[in-house]
């Protein structure tokens, strides 16, 4: 194994320990103090431009936007790549991440610090699926898009767009005080685990056709 493979590999496991502690702390009713140490500063958000600002692009990861978003690209990346997996993927990939993400939630069963309706947050804190679902959704944009660009430079910047996208998308639920940021760091973790095993899934069905 190549010693970046071991990094990231610790890495992840690092984290998963860390939010495992975190998800330990919740259900015994504790806050975890990430987010003691962060609550102080939501409240200079308000009435901000900063707070407008991420009002706005807390959308771009809202059901509203997110659902018929994911069916319009399933539909493109499937013509664009003359093949139903691309698109399979995608679509049933994001759905899947969106009903593990609800199932996490009932099960750690946190409330939020505040809900506010018109920003799609209501129900269960933990984890953000506004960090979870994007990352899946973008990362796997990102992927096919990959496979259809020539250009290095091109992919790279698709790739740091779209990544910013994600990160800017996740912290607006801290910035609007939906969620905690314990909550959003578990969904961006929980998020790029289900990327890479959707990933997977599709370059192992890749080869098991290209066999036959």
């Amino acid at each position: 194994m190549k010693r970046s493979h071991i990094v990231f590999t610790s890495f992840l496991i690092i984290m998963l320990g860390v939010i495992s502690i975190w998800i330990f702390k919740i259900t015994r009713g504790d806050i975890p103090y990430v987010d003691k140490w962060t609550r102080a500063l939501v409240d200079t958000f308000p009435d901000t431009y900063i707070y407008t600002f991420f009002r706005t692009v807390t959308n771009l990861g809202s059901e509203s936007f997110m659902y018929p978003f994911t069916a319009v690209i399933t539909i493109i990346l499937i013509i664009l790549f003359r093949d139903w997996l691309p698109g399979l993927t995608f679509g049933l990939g994001i759905f899947i991440t969106h009903q593990v993400n609800k199932l996490i939630k009932i099960l750690v069963s946190r409330e939020r610090p505040s809900i506010l309706v018109e920003a799609n947050a209501v129900g269960e804190s933990f984890p953000s699926g506004h960090a979870m679902v994007p990352i899946v959704c973008y990362g796997l944009l990102a992927y096919f898009l990959a496979k259809k660009i020539k250009s290095t430079t091109v992919v790279l910047f698709i790739q740091i767009i779209f990544a910013l996208l994600v990160f800017l998308i996740g912290i607006s639920r801290y910035v609007i005080n939906v969620h905690y940021i314990t909550d959003i760091v578990a969904g961006f973790v929980f998020g790029f685990l289900c990327l890479l095993l959707l990933i997977y899934f599709y370059e192992w069905i890749n080869k098991l056709r290209n066999r036959s």
